[in-house]
């Protein structure tokens, strides 16, 4: 019987002490505003399915708009030191001894309160490429439609179209509609 009480208590030292012992680290996290409403942000540690980590404790670095902060995590929670004075973009980062997690926000301040916006990365090489597509694009359509307005004043005037008829004709096309 006390060979059994012996290992009992061998076996909760050691559970306890990997309990205590167990590591505290930050692969994911969210930014929301914060609760009291101060214009500051709380930095949220999650899992991979964005579940809030209560069990995360203790301060850990983050760099924000690549300033440094040691923030003070309590039952997963950390609120950032400086407050938001209008919308601006920030980008977060934490770095563990593995890896680092970035993440970028748009902080939208309105009157009272703080919306954060999440920014997909990739998103900020697409749009411009498009863009840039898009304008390319009138441009071809623009010089083609240049050379065909060309072509077609050519043989329209020199046929004997005028310009006020051709305006004229317009017009009776649009009064047809209505």
């Amino acid at each position: 019987m006390k060979a059994y009480i012996l290992t009992l208590i061998g076996l909760l030292c050691v559970s306890l002490g990997w309990a205590q012992g167990k590591l505290q680290r930050i692969d994911n996290f969210m930014v929301k505003e914060n609760l009291t409403a101060n214009g500051k942000v709380a930095i949220i540690a999650t899992d991979s399915l964005d579940q809030a980590l209560e069990t995360i404790n203790g301060t850990f670095k983050f760099s924000i708009n690549g300033f440094e902060q040691n923030l003070a995590f309590h039952s997963g929670i950390a609120v950032a030191a400086d407050p938001i004075d209008g919308s601006t973009f920030a980008y977060f980062k934490h770095k563990n001894q593995e890896n680092s997690t970035g993440k970028l926000y748009f902080l939208y301040k309105s009157d009272s309160k703080i919306t954060p916006i999440k920014i997909n990365g990739l998103l900020l090489l697409i749009i411009p490429a498009i863009i840039l597509l898009i304008a390319y694009a009138f441009k071809r359509l623009m010089s083609t439609f240049i050379v065909l307005a060309i072509i077609y004043g050519y043989f329209s005037f020199s046929k004997g179209l005028s310009l006020g008829h051709l305006f004229e004709s317009a017009t009776q096309i649009l009064k047809s509609f209505f």
